[in-house]
């Protein structure tokens, strides 16, 4: 009896059943989960080409460590002589009076000539590192603005479709009225048309949105489809800042040019101290071994010798480069300085416009957005009950809109302010 015929009606229930069970899951589970700003970080520093290029040049610069330990190659040189041209007595021997003579030599580098070139390749290694930190400091600080504009895209995106919501049941309870006969044709037909505004800032929003996804998508160099690609994060503001002198001690500490300005200046100090040494005399010496019969003694072959090549430094004593590399000690001093003041101008910078931004998020917050609220929900309720005329219901509901559109504009301005003041600093001073 052939079993298969009995197992396959147990598998099609198995898979009807399994369908079934996938119809009840919740469509969310299907969903693309939204990235955190986290994620969104560690992403970008994984995938972006142009982080990995740099990142590149420091193992360029590790391997020109290498380059700059390496001794001198020691010279072997071969030496024929007395090869005889024309025959002797009718016999040819070309290679019977040959001398031959093998020689050695090697340079010697005085001075600490190969340690100098050593520590100045580990200090460019540590500058290109200290670049590399400055790049990607740069480059998150344009992926955060990226990141808070899809947030703020999102909540205005939100707001207009809480607002759209919000004067259709306006429209819905008016329209009753109408049939009721308590409002004009007129009035329902200007609030029908009032309707055109709130669909075109929903409309808007969602481009700003989509175009805000492509925008951070580029710079993860990312090809996920916009519609399966979302982030998550608080948008909101914390009421509360480090004093000034704070920011500017931590920036003085963490700010990677800053260090990288003074790493250039002991870099520019090792290579004077190595100019130095180049201008000192590396002797040679050599050795060398020849075959060939001496005048004293006929029977003797064999013979050795060594020397010693001394330079004589009496016009090029590598002045030219002495003075180059103390020309180039003070104006790596003079840049060092203005690192450190292009420091504090950032940070006094970003720190004005957060206390600006604070300021005015703090009023809104407190009074201009309950105000908001308040005179429009007044105001509908009278006009609702022949209080109020239609001029001041439809203004009412448009200060509302521009005052909630406007601290949300804030608050993105915040967030921009706050990864500013970050980037100033040098490190995430400000949680995001």
């Amino acid at each position: 009896m052939d079993h298969s015929m009995i197992r396959v009606p147990w598998l099609k229930h198995l898979q009807y059943f399994a369908i079934a069970a996938l119809g009840f899951l919740p469509a969310t589970a299907f969903a693309q989960t939204g990235f955190t700003w986290q994620q969104i970080k560690e992403k970008f520093q994984a995938t972006n080409p142009t982080l990995q290029a740099a990142k590149l040049s420091i193992d360029e610069s590790r391997a020109a460590e290498i380059t700059a330990y390496l001794r001198p190659n020691p010279e072997f040189t071969l030496l024929t002589d007395g090869t005889q041209i024309t025959p002797y007595e009718g016999i040819w021997r070309p290679f019977a009076g040959t001398m031959f003579t093998t020689t050695l030599s090697y340079l010697h580098e005085r001075r600490h000539k190969r340690e100098l070139r050593l520590n100045a390749a580990r200090q460019s290694t540590a500058v290109t590192e200290l670049t590399y930190a400055d790049q990607q400091r740069t480059l998150l600080f344009n992926l955060r603005n990226a990141f808070v504009q899809v947030l703020e895209a999102e909540a205005v995106l939100q707001n207009a479709r809480e607002n759209l919501d919000y004067w259709d049941r306006e429209l819905g309870l008016n329209r009753t009225r109408f049939q009721a006969g308590d409002l004009s044709r007129m009035d329902l037909n200007r609030q029908e048309l009032q309707r055109v505004q709130f669909e075109s800032d929903f409309e808007t929003a969602t481009v700003n949105r989509r175009t805000a996804k492509i925008q951070l998508l580029t710079l993860l160099n990312d090809r996920t489809p916009i519609d399966q690609f979302d982030v998550t994060g608080a948008y909101d503001f914390v009421d509360s800042l480090m004093p000034l002198e704070e920011f500017r001690r931590v920036a003085l500490e963490s700010r990677p040019d800053l260090t990288a300005a003074t790493r250039n200046v002991e870099l520019a100090k090792i290579n004077h101290q190595l100019a130095i040494a180049n201008g000192s005399t590396d002797p040679t010496f050599s050795g060398w071994y020849s075959r060939n019969p001496s005048f004293n003694n006929p029977f003797d072959f064999n013979t050795l010798g060594a020397s010693v090549a001394i330079p004589l430094r009496i016009f090029d004593r590598n002045q030219g480069e002495k003075e180059r590399t103390l020309i180039d000690i003070r104006r790596n001093e003079r840049q060092h300085d203005v690192a450190q003041a292009q420091v504090s101008s950032d940070v006094d910078s970003a720190y004005v416009t957060l206390v600006s931004g604070l300021n005015l998020l703090r009023t809104y917050k407190a009074k201009y957005l309950p105000l908001a609220i308040d005179v429009r929900d007044t105001v509908a309720f009278s006009y609702r009950r022949g209080g109020a005329s239609l001029l001041e219901y439809l203004d009412s509901e448009k200060s509302y809109r521009d005052t909630r559109l406007a601290y949300l504009n804030l608050i993105g301005s915040h967030l921009v302010a706050a990864a500013q003041m970050n980037m100033a600093v040098g490190r995430e001073v400000i949680p995001q």
